[in-house]
């Protein structure tokens, strides 16, 4: 009988379900993993469920792991931690994470797997692109001892990056969001916050990550001279109006994008893909990361949780999924 898992597929733009899907038959350096659970990456998961990947962004967006193209039928996602049913002796048994979309069962290259850490638990195992994220960004950022710095949008990589800047010797760190809630968050994590009006300036660094317009043109007014802006938000089709004059040629100051689908330059030529993953599964062994993990729904829910949650009705940080151990009918009974 043909192996056979369920996944969600977005059929078209607002429109998610869960099928029954074949898996192939696992080859000598291939693994089988069983989910446990996933995590939805809101920015990006949301803008794709809305259908606004931009037609030049296809190929650039494209997951790991994707089936389809967009707008849609699609099968999206990249936060998978799942059990080694079948691979090597090495990997057997093991709980790994892998930039698998959202799917019950899957196969795939036992080097596409990475071993999670005994001291992380497999449920904090999703936020692993998130923190990957953001040690590509403050790869990028290069913040120096004694910075003052600015995280404006305090959702899951914002969030992230807030939390690795608590550990820098020295640095005045202020997580900025318009939500006074995230308050919460921020001490969790150990880091000041304030409402965007209320914000401390004159930073060297400011680490945007709220994609909005109001948030980006918020940064750069936190910038001290020389000051730099590094942007991790993804607008998708949206076209951003930003303040240019002001203080912006006399104070010098620097607008650079970030994404975490190169390594970042500075470190590209001593750290691979894996290495940059395997460093944020070991930080995550940290407990304050569980303040990221606000919600939880069963995987057969999720076409309705990431139709709410694209559509600004179930707020938060990072939503969890979790799969049950049900046999699969390959004749979709």
């Amino acid at each position: 009988m043909q192996r056979a898992a369920r996944a969600f597929w977005l059929q078209s733009p607002g429109h998610g379900e869960i099928r029954n899907v074949p898996l192939r038959e696992p080859g000598p350096d291939d693994v089988v993993v069983r989910a446990l659970c996933s995590g939805v990456s809101r920015g990006t998961e949301s803008l794709v469920f809305r259908g606004g990947v931009p037609e030049s962004q296809h190929t650039a967006m494209r997951a790991p792991f994707q089936d389809g193209d967009f707008p849609g039928p699609v099968k999206y996602g990249y936060l998978n931690v799942g059990l080694v049913e079948e691979g090597p002796a090495h990997l057997l048994g093991r709980t790994v994470f892998c930039l698998y979309p959202h799917q019950s069962r899957y196969v795939v290259p036992a080097s596409a797997v990475t071993p999670v850490p005994d001291s992380v638990p497999a449920g904090r195992a999703v936020l692993a692109g998130s923190v990957e994220t953001a040690v590509n960004a403050l790869w990028d950022a290069a913040p120096l001892i004694g910075d003052r710095i600015a995280v404006v949008g305090a959702g899951m990589i914002g969030c992230s990056v807030a939390a690795l800047l608590a550990r820098y010797p020295a640095v005045r760190v202020q997580l900025v969001d318009a939500e006074p809630a995230r308050a919460t968050v921020a001490k969790a994590l150990g880091v000041d916050f304030a409402l965007p009006k209320d914000a401390l300036g004159g930073c060297d660094l400011v680490v945007h990550a709220s994609a909005t317009e109001a948030g980006l043109a918020r940064s750069l007014e936190l910038l001290g001279p020389e000051g730099t802006v590094l942007e991790l938000s993804w607008y998708g089709d949206r076209q951003i109006r930003l303040p240019l004059g002001e203080a912006f040629h006399s104070g010098r100051l620097v607008l650079r994008g970030s994404q975490v689908g190169a390594v970042s330059p500075a470190r590209r030529s001593s750290r691979t893909f894996a290495d940059r993953l395997a460093l944020s599964l070991d930080l995550l062994a940290d407990p304050a990361f569980d303040a990221l993990i606000t919600g939880e729904c069963a995987f057969e829910e999720l076409p309705s949780v990431l139709g709410r949650i694209a559509a600004g009705e179930l707020p938060g940080l990072c939503h969890r999924v979790l799969y049950d151990d049900r046999p699969i009918d390959p004749t979709g009974a």
